[in-house]
């Protein structure tokens, strides 16, 4: 039993953003099945993890045993866009979740990594091997993967100073009048959808997304999208913020789409290699379904 008690100027935070940050030795999914569980009480009682801490509460946390899970090898097929001893760029196809999670375990990109490769970085942990950063399960293109710690520590590093260059193929909803722009609204989680982010409140992480238009449609038009940061649907939330949700992304505003996805495509990725020094570009293709959707727009008025 883990025994805290919240102090004054706790007043005002969730439930579980205080579990977070008094029990940083846990993930905040792991506290958040927790409180799902009941195995969280405020004063005797079950606790929400919406719940508005008043700054007197006495918190009771009854701890679960992790579940050992691993990542379980399938013989999914996987087009390989480029490799080296240190890292492996590949084409992810729109539908595949990246890592297991919320009740998918199978068919994941890493149960094909694992099935392929074998052996891969456990940096990020037996869920996610090799996994240095993430693409929406809808999106479609190229995504690196570190064969070892020492290479994901190399990445995750230029991730985090923002070496690694992003460029996405985005097909967004009417017509966009600049033919350059430049996002900069902060990201935070949507506090009555919790399922989607917003840039409509003054607070959030900081983002910037670039896009320019490489060509129009009657209806919509293509946008060239750069990322100087990594948030949680950045590409999808800024350009919705700007009145062009992407076609077919229903979560954030787009109408119905027959193209049975969202058109967002992770075209592009440059980096250095781990063990070479030497700049690496990797370009994956625009996916099939995407270029055929393309082919039968018509030009603008």
């Amino acid at each position: 039993m883990i025994q805290l008690e919240a102090a004054a100027a706790d007043a005002g935070k969730r439930l579980d953003q205080l579990l977070a940050e008094r029990l940083p030795e846990y993930s905040r999914s792991r506290l958040q099945e927790w409180i799902k569980q009941g195995r969280v009480q405020l004063n005797g009682l079950a606790g929400k993890a919406s719940y508005l801490v008043k700054g007197s509460e006495r918190i009771e946390v009854q701890p679960s045993e992790a579940r050992s899970l691993r990542a379980v090898p399938e013989d999914l097929p996987l087009e390989i866009l480029y490799e080296d001893k240190d890292v492996i760029a590949v084409n992810k196809p729109a539908g595949m979740v990246v890592h297991a999670g919320a009740g998918r375990h199978t068919g994941t990109l890493v149960n094909a990594l694992v099935h392929r490769f074998g052996k891969l970085s456990g940096v990020g942990g037996d869920m996610r091997p090799g996994i240095v950063h993430r693409l929406d399960r809808e999106t479609s293109g190229v995504i690196l993967v570190a064969r070892n710690d020492a290479a994901h520590r190399n990445l995750a590093a230029q991730f985090a100073g923002r070496e690694v260059k992003k460029i996405y193929l985005a097909l967004v909803q009417g017509k966009v009048k600049a033919e350059a722009g430049r996002i900069t609204s902060p990201i935070a989680r949507d506090p009555v959808r919790r399922t989607r982010m917003t840039a409509k409140l003054a607070r959030g992480r900081a983002a910037m997304t670039e896009y320019q238009v490489l060509r129009r449609f009657e209806g919509c038009t293509l946008l060239e999208v750069r990322i100087g940061t990594g948030r949680t649907h950045q590409i999808r939330v800024h350009l919705a913020s700007a009145g062009h949700p992407v076609v077919g992304d229903k979560l954030y505003g787009a109408a119905a789409s027959p193209l049975g996805r969202f058109f967002l495509h992770a075209h592009e990725i440059s980096f250095t290699s781990p063990s070479s020094g030497q700049r690496v570009t990797v370009d994956a293709p625009l996916a099939p379904e995407l270029q055929q959707f393309l082919d039968a727009l018509k030009p603008p008025r």
